[in-house]
């Protein structure tokens, strides 16, 4: 009763509160990141940068085929990263570190989120919004996975081994490849919520099944406009690697709302 009957200022302080514990928590596994972040640079970040990566091995019977996917028969595969400015590593360091911290305390953060909305919910309420925001971490790291797995390796792989002359050498920058890395693989995550988004509205009653099937069409243009704005090039290849997760996951919340 004393949190339902807390005053304006109260939630302000409340609010500070868990602002100053996620912050803490942050700067926490900063810290730990950037402390091990060498060797989960080269293990890790720089992993898709050669044929030893574990998708390119188990892809490897397909062969190649040139144009339409890359050659992953090709074992002699290995990207050279180049820096070509100064504080390029050390700021990479830096911000690599505080983008894993950000992933790894995803689950306190949902956790804090969770916490300070519970006593302004129902009873009944605190059940599914529970679920939601269990179901909201799943998602999340899933969909890093799939970025980091699938959508970041069969992008990178198909861009440097593009060749429109074979005079041109492909020099990789350090920042093109983070810039990348971090766009497919952390908006992945971020895009992954679509289906719990989809079911907290049908939740609330604004759309349901018949609403996502009827206008299908207009969200497939949609969805092909937001992998566009997600893919760092504008080729077919990359655009539908990233879409079709995208399309599969409208699906799915046709799935998971009411009727």
């Amino acid at each position: 009763m004393e949190e339902k009957e807390m005053s304006f200022w109260g939630h302000l302080e409340e609010l500070r509160r868990t602002l100053f514990r996620v912050v803490a928590v942050l700067l926490v596994f900063m810290i730990a990141c950037f402390c091990v972040m060498p060797d989960l640079f080269d293990s890790f970040v720089l992993g898709p940068t050669t044929s030893d990566f574990f998708l390119y091995r188990w892809l490897s019977n397909l062969g190649g085929t040139g144009i339409f996917l890359p050659d992953f028969s090709n074992d002699d595969f290995a990207v050279e990263i180049i820096n070509i400015n100064v504080a390029s590593q050390f700021l990479t360091h830096i911000s690599t570190s505080f983008w894993f911290a950000l992933v790894l305390m995803f689950p306190y953060l949902i956790f804090e989120v969770w916490r300070f909305v519970q006593p302004a919910l129902f009873e009944n309420e605190r059940r599914s919004v529970g679920l939601a925001f269990l179901g909201g971490t799943v998602m999340f790291f899933l969909g890093c996975a799939v970025g980091y797995c699938l959508v970041f390796p069969f992008t990178f792989r198909f861009l440097t081994e593009y060749q429109l002359s074979a005079s041109i050498v492909n020099q990789i920058s350090l920042n093109s490849y983070m810039g990348n890395f971090l766009m497919l693989v952390f908006v992945m995550g971020i895009v992954f919520e679509l289906p719990l988004l989809a079911w907290l509205l049908s939740k609330l009653g604004l759309v349901n099944k018949t609403f996502f099937r009827t206008y299908r069409r207009h969200a497939v243009v949609i969805l092909l406009v937001l992998s566009a704005v997600i893919t760092p090039s504008g080729d077919p290849f990359t655009l539908m690697v990233v879409f079709l997760p995208l399309y599969l996951l409208y699906e799915l919340g046709i799935l998971i709302v009411r009727e």
